[in-house]
């Protein structure tokens, strides 16, 4: 059985390298297609991977108020009239909640640091409480947070993201060190931990933290304020329940008025990122199908005509003892070959690009993405190459062998 099956791979090799330019054109469509479908999954795979990741970020227990929602269909300019969020909501929900484990006021603004003649762009400056760790899932990397005295205080000290740190303090520890926050100097006290970028967009590392005393004393109340509210886990549903009763009581609203505030979480990303990926994997597997169509009508066509052309050649080895399933599985390891070999140049030429990719955008492709490529093109030589053999196989040897 083995010798046949490699006497017949030997024979469908030959045949397809004494024909290359027309064996590759036949096998573009299955290139194509195993292309695509491997580019996708790698893609979708690595997207998962720096989701899960900003999610982590976010913590699936932690709710963040403020009068934006992160998704949804509410007019803009409805959006942009509702009160702003206000600073003595923290002491509001802190009493009133029964599930608020750490309640922490985001004042949040962008702003110019420097430091002698270096200085950082885009970067976000967060004026909070002490609360605030608890609501992150990043640590300090060196250093300390503020104190509750400092806050109070309104002391002009700060912590800074890994990218200030090395782009600001060159060759030296930043601890202890100044830098100036919008021209107003600040004291370095603490350095987070490198987190990277979220959702692949922009990078978490390029803010400063400041007491939110200080940031109301010298930047009064400007920019952007939200409340991140961190609850127990196994409470989250509860929690925010709790949370909206609350809300709706601080801001005043009657039963019939809408609300003007969204709590947020991570399940609204979820959502969101969901059909985002539905999105391309349906596109990905539509033009996966469309390709391997395409390319096994074409490895289908190619065989007739290669069992049309090499007829005299049937009829000669039936004639000297050839059977029917040793014509068939001849014909039929032609076709999964042609197929098995545009199967591996797109595997290969997803993996040349999903490595170029990824020093852009996060892609990886998992072992079982490749094995799945593979055994696609095989099952599409299967499919494309059964008719064809099926013939050959069914030709009388008399009439085979007079054929011109």
């Amino acid at each position: 059985m083995f010798s046949v099956f490699f006497e017949s791979f030997r024979i469908a090799l030959t045949s397809i390298l004494s024909n290359k330019s027309r064996s590759i054109l036949t096998a573009l469509g299955i290139i194509i297609g195993v292309l695509s479908v491997t580019l996708m999954g790698t893609l979708i795979s690595g997207l998962d991977k720096g989701f899960d990741k900003s999610m982590a970020f976010l913590g699936k227990d932690i709710f963040s108020i403020s009068r934006w929602e992160w998704f949804g269909d509410t007019e803009w300019w409805e959006v942009r009239n509702r009160p702003r969020m206000r600073l003595e909501y923290v002491d509001v929900i802190k009493e009133k909640s029964s599930y608020a484990e750490a309640v922490a006021p985001v004042m949040q603004r962008g702003a110019v640091l420097s430091n002698g003649d270096l200085s950082t762009a885009g970067t976000q400056i967060f004026g909070t409480n002490t609360d605030y760790m608890s609501t992150i899932t990043a640590n300090i990397a060196r250093g300390r947070f503020f104190t509750e005295g400092e806050d109070r205080s309104g002391s002009r000290v700060t912590i800074i993201g890994n990218d200030i740190a090395e782009n600001l303090f060159v060759n030296q520890d930043p601890i202890g060190e100044y830098l100036k926050i919008d021209g107003i100097k600040f004291r370095v006290i603490g350095i987070m931990e490198k987190q990277g970028k979220f959702l692949g967009l922009f990078s978490v590392d390029n803010q400063a933290i400041i007491p939110v005393g200080t940031s109301v004393r010298l930047f009064s109340r400007r920019g952007f304020i939200r409340i991140s509210v961190k609850v127990p886990p196994e409470n989250i549903v509860e929690a925010k329940d709790e949370l909206y009763g609350i809300m709706r009581q601080t801001r005043g609203l009657k039963p019939s008025e809408k609300d003007d505030f969204a709590i947020n979480q991570t399940e609204a990303f979820e959502r969101q990122y969901n059909q985002i990926k539905f999105a391309i994997g349906g596109t990905g597997i539509f033009i996966t199908i469309l390709s391997l169509v395409v390319g096994g009508i074409g490895i289908m066509n190619i065989m007739f005509v290669s069992v049309q052309e090499r007829t005299k050649e049937i009829g000669v080895r039936k004639a000297i003892g050839a059977t029917k399933n040793m014509i068939l599985t001849q014909f039929l390891m032609e076709a999964i070959t042609i197929c098995l070999i545009g199967g591996v140049i797109g595997l290969t030429m997803a993996s040349g690009l999903s490595f170029i990719i990824n020093k852009f955008f996060p892609s990886t492709m998992p072992i079982w993405l490749a094995l799945t490529s593979i055994l696609l093109s095989v099952l599409v030589g299967v499919l494309s190459g059964v008719v064809p053999s099926y013939r050959a196989a069914r030709l009388d040897p008399i009439d085979a062998l007079r054929y011109e």
